[in-house]
This record gives structure tokens, sequence and C-alpha cells, in this order.
């Protein structure tokens, strides 16, 4: 018997064979990707919607801005740190006046307080407000910090790049230092004219679009758009080549470049007729929105003269005679030797 061997031959079809050979390597890619690399790596292999979903859950500033926010996407911002946070302190003293004014309570609702210590942040969390931990490594703000101390100019700095971030977010927001008293709401008397940015002034020249007005940024209004985070990221950067500036300064001196201009902002310097200061008082009682202690060197001389104004405006009864108390603590804090 004769056993016939015969070779089996295969035809293969190239095209198949690679796509065969493809298929392979991404369940392979797939399966390491899946089994052995870091979180991290994966993300990179989502979509970007996937990614912004993700980032956006993650996002703590995001849900503290949304919680506060009006319907507009704008919030009020102030800086607490623990010399503020003190029992029968600044901070009690600002809510009393929103408690105190006309049409302001329900502002507080949509006030976010960003607190820059624990003991801030705690105090802020028992009051049942919108609160914000601002985290600074290396550095103890919770102290009062003298105004034009080393601190205090970092303080600020450190203010703006978060305000910065802040219009990143898609936010606008109206940031008002704690020492203000807030006794009407500031939004009739904002311009309505297409401005990207409205701030107070320490003096004010009855011209509301002249730049030469002498700027305060204890109180100002920002719009979020392409134009004011470029302003804020201008703005920080700046603080590099300005050892020793605070950054109220630093942006005067922008201003006065015409930084504004070359970023096609429009800014309106508002009003100390409505936007009053100890600097430069209101000329009617009856228009005033808000109180402004500055040109005030402590805490405890801005306590005392703001509250005495707001004991003033509690009796003020609509006529055109009131007139508003001495700023004697405030005056008194510029001489040497202060004592905190």
């Amino acid at each position: 018997m004769k056993i016939i061997t015969r070779a089996m031959h295969f035809s293969v079809n190239p095209t198949r064979f690679a796509m065969l050979m493809a298929l392979i390597v991404v369940i392979s890619v797939v399966l390491y990707t899946l089994l052995w690399m870091p979180t991290s790596s994966i993300d990179f292999f989502l979509l970007p919607q996937q990614q912004n979903t993700s980032a956006f859950a993650k996002d703590e500033l995001e849900v503290a801005l949304r919680g506060a926010s009006m319907d507009d996407r704008t919030v009020v911002i102030s800086v607490l740190n623990k010399a503020y946070a003190k029992e029968n302190g600044m901070l009690d003293l600002f809510l009393r006046s929103f408690e105190h004014g006309d049409d302001t309570e329900f502002l507080i609702k949509h006030l976010l307080l960003v607190a820059v210590d624990q003991a801030s942040f705690e105090r802020c969390k028992s009051l049942g407000l919108h609160c914000y931990k601002l985290v600074t490594d290396g550095v103890d703000f919770s102290k009062e910090e003298l105004y034009m101390s080393t601190d205090f100019i970092k303080m600020m700095w450190r203010r703006t790049l978060f305000l910065g971030d802040v219009l990143r977010h898609g936010y606008n927001f109206i940031f008002t230092d704690m020492d203000i008293l807030w006794l009407r709401s500031p939004f009739p008397k904002f311009g309505h004219q297409g401005e990207d940015m409205q701030i107070s002034c320490d003096w004010f020249n009855g011209r509301p679009f002249d730049h030469s007005n002498r700027i305060n940024t204890g109180f100002y209004f920002v719009v979020s758009n392409s134009k004011t985070i470029a302003l804020f990221d201008w703005w920080y950067k700046s603080r590099n080549g300005a050892a020793g500036v605070k950054e109220q300064d630093v942006l005067a001196e922008m201003k006065t470049r015409g930084v504004f201009q070359r970023l096609g902002m429009k800014v309106r310097f508002l009003d100390t007729m409505f936007f009053s200061g100890f600097c430069q008082k209101s000329r009617d009682f009856r228009e005033v929105r808000t109180v402004h202690a500055n040109c005030c060197r402590t805490v405890k001389a801005k306590l005392v003269d703001l509250t005495a104004a707001l004991q003033i405006w509690k009796r003020f009864n609509g006529t055109a005679t009131a007139r508003w108390p001495s700023h004697d603590a405030c005056r008194n804090s510029w001489k040497k030797n202060i004592v905190i």
C-alpha cells in the first residue's frame, strides 16, 4: 500500500491578514491601558467632554461659585482671615450692614467668603455662609496684616491671583473689602454701557471715564471675558518687577500706561457720591450705597469709625440734613507706634 502525502496549501488574503493584526494590536493596547496604566494616563484617552466633566466635578472653586452665584453668574466676594473673623469683629459688622441696609439682605446668599486660614473658614461655616478655603503654602495670613507690611502685600497679590481664577471660571464678581458697609444695593448705580470693569475711587474727579481718577481696589465689579482675564494675568505677572509695591499701586500704574486701552477695555470709575469712603465722603446721604474705611490703617480704628457710621445710618430718616460722623480713630491710626 502506498501512502501518498500531499502538502496542504492555505491561501491567505493579505488585506484580511493586515486587518486581523491591527485588531490584535488594538485589543492589546486597550487591555494594557485598563490593567496596567495609571489613572492619570487613562484620562488622556478620554474624550474631551469626559475630561471636562471629570474636572468640573472635582473643582471645589466651581462648586463654591455656583452655590453663591446669581442667575447671571455674578458673585459677591470678600476675603476673610482670623483677625477679621473674631466675634464682634469686622465680619460681624460687615454682615450687620447687609441686614440693616435697604434691599441688601438678599445679597448675603450671593456672598462668597474666601477664608485664608482654618479658623476663619470654620467661623464662616458656623454662620451658614458660602465659604471657600484658599490655601497658600508657607504663608500665615491669620493675623492682622498692618497696611503696607510685607505680609499685607503678599495677601493682596494672592487675592489678585484668586480673582483672576474666578474670571477664568466664567463668573462675574463684585469684590468688596470687609471694611465696607453695604447700605443699599449697588446695582442701580453701576453703569450699563458695556463696561468691562467698574472700580471705586479714593478720590473721584467727577468724570466717570477719566483714567486720572485715583482708584481703590477695595471695591470693584468685573465682567468675565477675554479682556478682563488678560488684564488679571498681566496684573499678576507685573508683581515680579514691583517688589514691595501693593497690587493697587501696580494697577494704577498700568492704568496710567494705557493698559486698559491696549486691552480694549471699557472702565468706569465709580462716583464717591454713591460709593463713599473715609478719604472722600459722599455728598448726599440719601444716595450712598457703600461706605469704605479707606484712608485708615488698623482694624481697631476701622471698627470704631464704621460702627459709628452704621449707627448714624440706622437712625437716618431720609432727610438731607444727616451727616457722617468724624473719623477720628482712623485719622489717629496713622500716628507712629501703633499697637494692634
